[in-house]
């Protein structure tokens, strides 16, 4: 069994879309300080890419922007395909089972945004949810 705790800030706006059978995914990126300084005395920091599905994802893209702290947990996962020259390219990104918003909700956005289809299906808009 494996879990992924971590807490970080958007590094850009979460992309939501939609699959062809109608699911929502977002997928957006956190950048996480390092525990320990290195020789130079900075912190460096790790870069991780994450996918959050379903609910999880329309409120990360309705609630999230970039800058904006959020707590995640999840599930490392491994996935490959063929580039179009070719070659075989690997990618590891964080599968989102919870979310949790650090930022206040006065910093947050709060306005509509739209999901973008995969393939041709409609543009859908979501309202604001009451909370």
């Amino acid at each position: 069994m494996q879990k992924f705790y971590g807490i970080g800030n958007l590094t850009k706006e979460p992309e939501l879309q939609q699959t062809p059978s109608g699911l929502a995914v977002c997928k957006f990126t956190i950048a996480i300080a390092r525990r320990f300084s290195n020789q130079d005395g900075t912190r460096d920091t790790d870069f991780f890419n994450c996918v959050a599905w379903r609910k999880t994802a329309e409120l990360v893209s309705e609630y999230c922007k970039k800058g904006n702290k959020i707590a995640i947990v999840g599930a490392l996962q491994n996935r490959s395909y063929d580039a179009k020259d070719g070659t075989k390219r690997y990618i590891t990104e964080i599968v989102v089972d919870e979310v949790e918003f650090l930022t206040p909700k006065s910093e947050s956005t709060t306005s509509k945004k739209s999901i973008t289809p995969i393939g041709n299906l409609p543009t859908v808009e979501y309202e604001e949810l009451p909370f």
